[in-house]
């Protein structure tokens, strides 16, 4: 758990807390994290590049992307970006601590 005194970009231990490539934040170790696959594990990603992230960026990426949007169109970063919900959320998370913590915002996708 980090001191009230560490700037939120340091650890407890003084180490430098990795930074969420989808929002540019720092992501202390007292927030839940998770690493999310470029390409879906289901849709030919086994085995490839990770990111880690915030827990809470990964679940709106999830909530608003289907595994075959992500394998087709949204296999990396950048183009995570780019998508209108995930930009919206991105300046919304933006104005948000490093250590913020919620469900994620609005409705689950529709099933097609």
């Amino acid at each position: 758990m980090t001191d009230a005194n560490d700037p939120p970009d340091r650890t407890s231990d003084g180490t430098t807390a990795p930074i969420c490539p989808l929002c540019d934040r720092p992501i202390p170790s007292d927030v839940p994290q998770s690493l999310h696959h470029l390409v879906p594990r289901l849709r030919g990603g086994k085995g490839g590049e990770t990111v880690l992230l915030h827990h809470i960026c990964h679940r709106e990426i999830h909530v608003s992307l289907t595994e075959s949007e992500l394998a087709r169109s949204f296999n990396t970063i950048d183009a995570l970006k780019t998508h209108p919900r995930l930009a919206k959320f991105i300046a919304w998370d933006g104005k948000r601590p490093p250590g913020f913590v919620s469900k994620v915002p609005g409705r689950r996708r529709a099933r097609r």
